[in-house]
């Protein structure tokens, strides 16, 4: 039996789907910050757009190289989509939808969180999606 299958009674299962995970990046000082604090209204472009900006898995790469170019210290957070609520998908970068969480990122929030590595100047993504 798959993992996010679960057995109810001889003839029914209930299929669990694995989260649909969003991800966050923050600077070292930012991930303190919301690590000590338990939650985070974001980063100064969250505050001035008044939501928390995430990406999808395909777009978090291109937003760590518009946004992050050549910073080190990153932490990358993955987030289930279908908890998050009020979560709205916004066109944003290239006609493409964005995550936007309107409310403060809370630690249960939360999946996992990571350093995101910087090898030859590039955030290596290798194992994190």
């Amino acid at each position: 039996m798959r993992p996010w299958r679960q057995r109810l009674d001889g003839a029914r299962r209930l299929t669990h789907h694995p989260p649909m995970l969003i991800y966050k990046i923050f600077r070292a000082d930012e991930y303190a910050a919301f690590a000590s604090a338990g939650r985070s209204d974001g980063a100064p472009v969250d505050l001035q757009d008044g939501y928390i900006h995430a990406s999808t898995a395909t777009q978090v790469e291109g937003t760590a190289r518009k946004h992050f170019a050549g910073e080190a210290g990153l932490m990358l957070l993955a987030l289930d989509a279908d908890t998050l609520t009020p979560l709205k998908w916004e066109v944003s970068r290239g006609g493409e939808e964005f995550p936007h969480l309107y409310r403060a990122l809370t630690t249960a929030d939360v999946v996992w969180s990571r350093p995101l590595p910087l090898v030859d100047g590039r955030h290596d993504f290798t194992g994190l999606l």
